[in-house]
């Protein structure tokens, strides 16, 4: 495994024990993001269903109460009915309704688990990328002060008449440009940290390089690929999203079956008229129905028809997702690579562009090489340096893709000891 401890050169140096982990910035956009409260609250919505569809298998009772006028008898009057029912047989309609609605909220903790991902998703890529401009500003600012040191120097040596004014001119044009570079990198960083807070929710300090590659994460393609096909929340969610729309077949073709339920009533009457009152029981009943479709129209025959319609689409859908899910792992897994690829290979880069410096300015010093040298290896070196971080901060990202595409990126890997 790449070590986040390979050296980005003599700029980055070990991070001050205030700077912001990645840790606390992932914690502290989870707990603050509305974007995933709204999730979690939506979810919260969906579960309710299952209660709504066993209600429809269960005891239910109404009171009604009236009252009215007579006006040509001058007489009052008030009724009042209490009535109960309770289904018997729904001919598989209430279980039917429930294993959907069941499916329904499985599918949306999926869900949840995908907006998780993508919030942590979106907070590295966020902190990978104010990490590298932080580290862009801090490369312009040690180039600025190393091309100080070397005009003042170069001016020192023209006085002695050592030097040429060309050599003067040479390096404070290159100041001049580390200068205007270093103006973009603050803009940039600026921006950037923008972005930041509006992602975590807070002001962004300096950034810690994280020491260690994210945990979880796969040894090999094939376990990625198994992974995902496993666990992957839209995956999965679109697997519950058609075991959701088969119950719906049931449901519909529930609506053809007959039904059986138990019902009891009871009502009382009064009136007042010459200065009486004379009440009376107005229903009692106890009574067993059956309900059995005959005909309806073709009603029922088309709600089947579009249940099991709607169901193949889910099918379909799953087979797509999967494939995209796939290709998510195969892209990610490329990125990552590449990216630890590129971090060994440009961290070699700065160890010999800076050593290569080091080697000119020392062979300046005795008039062995010219201005011009050291500028190509200070530029060498600061393009090295930017070349390491921008790697870094796309290795991490290419961490957090792979690791939301087998479906284990969330809260828990930052809540592991370091």
């Amino acid at each position: 495994m790449i070590r986040r401890a390979l050296l980005l050169g003599t700029i980055l140096v070990a991070s001050p024990t205030a700077a912001e982990t990645l840790r606390e910035a992932v914690l502290a956009a989870r707990s603050t993001n509305p974007t995933f409260a709204a999730a979690q609250a939506r979810q919260q919505a969906l579960r309710e269903t299952v209660e709504q569809a066993r209600a429809g298998g269960r005891l239910t009772a109404a009171a009604d109460v009236s009252a009215g006028y007579d006006r040509l008898g001058y007489s009052s009057g008030a009724s009042s009915t209490v009535a109960a029912a309770l289904p018997i047989w729904t001919g598989n309609r209430v279980p039917s309704a429930v294993r959907a609605a069941k499916a329904d909220v499985a599918a949306g903790d999926q869900n949840v688990r995908d907006s998780e991902a993508a919030l942590l998703t979106v907070v590295v890529a966020a902190y990978a990328e104010l990490l590298y401009d932080q580290q862009a500003v801090a490369i312009a600012e040690a180039d600025i002060a190393l091309l100080q040191q070397q005009v003042a120097e170069a001016q020192a040596r023209f006085r002695l008449g050592t030097s040429t004014r060309t050599d003067v001119a040479q390096l404070d044009a290159q100041h001049a440009s580390a200068v205007a570079s270093l103006a973009d990198a603050d803009a940039t960083l600026i921006t950037t940290a923008a972005r930041y807070r509006a992602t975590v929710g807070h002001d962004p300090g300096k950034l810690a390089l994280p020491d260690r590659a994210l945990l979880a994460l796969p040894g090999t393609l094939d376990q990625a690929r198994s992974r995902a096909v496993a666990d992957n929340p839209l995956l999965q969610a679109s697997l519950r999203s058609a075991d959701a729309s088969a119950a719906r077949v049931d449901v519909a073709r529930a609506n053809r079956a007959p039904s059986v339920a138990l019902g009891a009533q009871y009502g009382y009457a009064g009136s007042f008229a010459d200065g009486g009152t004379h009440g009376y029981p107005l229903a009692t009943a106890v009574t067993i129905g059956l309900h059995v479709p005959l005909l309806t129209g073709g009603l029922v025959a088309s709600q089947v028809r579009q249940a099991s319609a709607a169901h193949r689409a889910d099918l379909f859908d799953t087979d797509a997702q999967q494939r995209e899910t796939l290709r998510g792992v195969d892209a990610a897994w490329a990125a990552l690579a590449g990216a630890r690829a590129r971090i060994r290979a440009d961290a070699g880069r700065v160890e010999a562009a800076d050593v290569a410096l080091k080697g000119v300015r020392a062979e300046y010093a005795f008039g062995l090489r010219t201005t011009l040298d050291i500028l190509v290896a200070d530029e060498s070196l600061r393009a090295a340096q930017l070349a390491l971080a921008g790697d870094h901060s796309r290795a991490l990202e290419a961490e957090a893709a792979l690791l939301r595409a087998t479906g284990r990126l969330d809260v828990s890997l930052f809540l592991a000891p370091i």
